[in-house]
């Protein structure tokens, strides 16, 4: 691939325009603040007598941001090597600087709508674990990039990326489009394709044999976002929480036992093996009432079919054959997302596909984790079928390669996924250890404690960052993913966790969301600060905004009242029974109007799922106030028929940004 800049020089001159000089002999860029046209300098260029240096290093640039008032460029000022892979450098980008194209005087004091935007990018990119290489493409699988590696050597690297992991994508749009008019110029060197997801590599040995492990997670770009407010799919078949995850096993040739690891970067054999998470291809959604367990909402739209068809072949198109592994609980709260996934995937009938349910929670009950063995048994003849990954040094085509795939969904795409996934994850390291003849046929990777323990923790940390992404906490049962075993401690831990997520789902994902809407150009700015009041302002009634300030003050008058002194046990009988009383109206008032205080995102507000009223699923109308809560149509039926007489009659539901059209 073609190189990309790695370290540049900042320089301003005046209010005029921001240079960029890569380390070296390379041509300097400009970027003109007036217009926003960025400009590839002539090798002759020299820099303007009055540009003044920043004392900053930037090591890479994000791409461009347009808000209300102004564009921003976004460059990357700090970064921390994660690792070493296959030769190549992996970081983590660490600190980001936003630099403003308009002149000062148009930022400063900043609108009200322009801060509040400026403070979403700022949150997002501090909030998440973007990597990158500038040598190696983390974006696509070891195999993909195997079968492509000539075609590649002479574009650069953010033409063959996976478009699906390009996170930037949006914000590269300027340099993109100056890259494809000018293909000879050097615009792609300026191009640093980030990835939202996860990367570690551990040094291991196993009899004889010098190994590293390494786990690669990359996350979709498309419908992504927070747990509560980005499930399911869209018409274009993306679904919500999609993660590819590589696990690739790096062998040296056979070496003594203390002998020392010289060369990182040529191994005997490499291995890759890929597995798929994502969200059930339904439109459903779970709508935060306050409640620990929101409403649950199926949406049986007519675009359902073509929409999980759509998603079903482009897997099968870039993977191969699938399995498709169900983990949602067959009875409570999830069995109506298990009888619609499960109805859709039978009416489709699509080849190459196979659907495996698995009860989970029944299955493993009473702490009984050896139950998972069940799935893989099940699993046993798809995942030798399927295969993996494997090329030798000095081979000119692999000995094997990956011709399915196994997808793995749960409700959030977290905790029992991130389980299942390390157990076929083990599975596949046996058999790939024992063909090489590094394990006999009777061993396993549990029977190396040392071997067994970086396997263990790398998945759980892998499986933690996953987590945090969309749900805002650890991922739950890590502890048995870190010791293969249930403790009471974890289920303590799990308790903690699930608080936090309930405490983040409920009144922090709001913001965060837009974040992820704002800088994937899922939500676009109008160059008009005052059409996008609404950001900053809260339009609920009064009594409604009052109503946690009552409580709040109630609560303090109580507990300032246990300090008064007193002249008999009934002297502040009348006090107390006020502000108790007034405490309890308030809870009362928040608790039945619970999506009133629920943090939603403002930029997509999911105004049209909350209330929609088509054909589907609800499993309740709670927190919409009284009428909301016995409203009769929910209660009576699960599934929802079309209305009568209304058969022809078009009902259109806004779902995110997208206008569907149900009958």
């Amino acid at each position: 691939m073609r190189p990309l800049h790695q370290r540049y020089t900042l320089y301003t001159e005046r209010n005029d325009t921001y240079i960029f000089v890569p380390e070296g002999e390379a041509q300097s860029l400009t970027i003109h603040r007036n217009s926003g046209d960025t400009v590839l300098n002539s090798p002759q260029y020299t820099l303007p007598y009055a540009a003044q240096r920043s004392e900053k290093v930037i090591y890479g640039i994000l791409g461009i941001i347009s808000l209300t008032l102004s564009e921003y460029v976004i460059v990357l000022t700090g970064r921390t090597l994660q690792g070493h892979f296959m030769g190549h450098d992996i970081y983590r980008a660490t600190e980001f600087d936003i630099l403003p194209l308009a002149p000062v005087s148009a930022y400063v004091p900043p609108h009200a709508v322009e801060a509040h935007l400026l403070g979403l990018v700022r949150s997002h990119l501090n909030g998440g674990n973007f990597l990158f290489s500038y040598t190696y493409d983390l974006t696509r699988r070891m195999q993909v990039q195997w079968e492509t590696r000539e075609a590649d050597s002479t574009r650069a690297l953010w033409e063959v990326v996976d478009d699906r992991f390009f996170w930037n994508k949006y914000l590269q749009t300027k340099f993109v489009e100056q890259a494809t008019l000018h293909p000879n110029a050097a615009y792609g060197s300026f191009i640093l394709p980030i990835m939202y997801g996860t990367f570690d590599i551990r040094p291991t040995f196993l009899h004889g044999r010098h190994m590293y492990l390494a786990l690669i997670s990359r996350r979709s770009r498309y419908r992504a976002g927070t747990r509560y407010f980005r499930r399911g799919i869209d018409q274009n078949g993306h679904v919500a929480n999609f993660n590819e995850t590589e696990q690739v096993l790096l062998i040296e040739g056979q070496t003594a036992p203390g002998s020392v690891h010289i060369n990182d970067d040529t191994f005997a054999t490499k291995l890759s093996y890929v597995q798929i998470r994502g969200s059930v291809p339904l439109f459903w959604s779970e709508i935060n009432t306050l409640r620990y367990k929101p409403d649950l909402q199926i949406m049986d739209l007519k675009e359902t079919q073509s929409a999980m068809h759509t998603h079903l072949t482009e897997l099968k198109k870039i993977y191969g054959h699938q399995s498709l592994v169900n983990l949602v609980n067959m009875k409570g709260h999830e069995k109506p997302v298990k009888e619609a996934y499960e109805r859709y995937v039978a009416e489709l009938d699509l080849p190459d596909v196979n659907y495996q349910y698995f009860d989970f929670h029944g299955e493993c009950k009473n702490m009984r984790w050896d139950r998972i063995s069940v799935l893989i048994d099940r699993l046993k003849d798809e995942l030798d079928r399927y295969g993996y990954f494997q090329v030798n040094n000095g081979d000119s085509t692999p000995r094997k390669v990956q011709t399915g795939v196994v997808r793995t969904n749960c409700m959030d795409n977290l905790d029992r996924t991130n389980v299942v996934q390390a157990a076929i994850a083990k599975y596949v390291l046996n058999q790939q250890l024992r063909s090489l003849g590094i394990l006999s046929s009777g061993d396993g990777v549990d029977d190396y404690e040392a071997f067994s323990k970086e396997f263990r923790e790398l998945w759980a940390d892998h499986a933690d960052n996953i987590a945090k992404a969309y749900g805002g906490s650890g991922a739950l049962k890590s502890d048995f993913t870190r010791t293969n075993k249930r403790t009471r401690k974890g289920v303590l831990e799990d308790g903690y966790k699930s608080i936090m997520r309930y405490l983040k789902n409920n009144f922090f994902d709001g913001a965060r969301q837009d974040g992820f809407d704002l800088v994937t150009g899922s939500w676009i700015p109008r160059k008009n600060p005052s059409a996008s009041l609404f950001l900053v302002s809260d339009p609920r009634p009064l009594i409604t905004r009052s109503m946690p300030a009552v409580a709040w003050f109630s609560l303090f008058m109580i507990c300032a009242g246990l300090t008064l002194p007193r002249t008999s046990d009934y002297s502040l009988f009348y006090y107390f029974l006020l502000w108790f009383a007034l405490l309890s109206v308030s809870m009362a008032y928040i608790y039945i109007h619970g999506i009133d205080y629920v943090s939603w995102p403002k930029l997509i507000p999911p105004t049209d799922i909350i209330y929609y009223n088509g054909p589907g699923f609800r499993s309740g109308h709670h927190g919409k106030g009284l009428k909301g809560v016995s409203e009769p149509s929910w209660q009576k039926t699960k599934w929802l028929p079309a209305k009568r007489g209304m058969a022809s009659v078009d009902v259109e539901v806004e779902l995110g940004t997208i206008k569907k059209r149900v009958d």
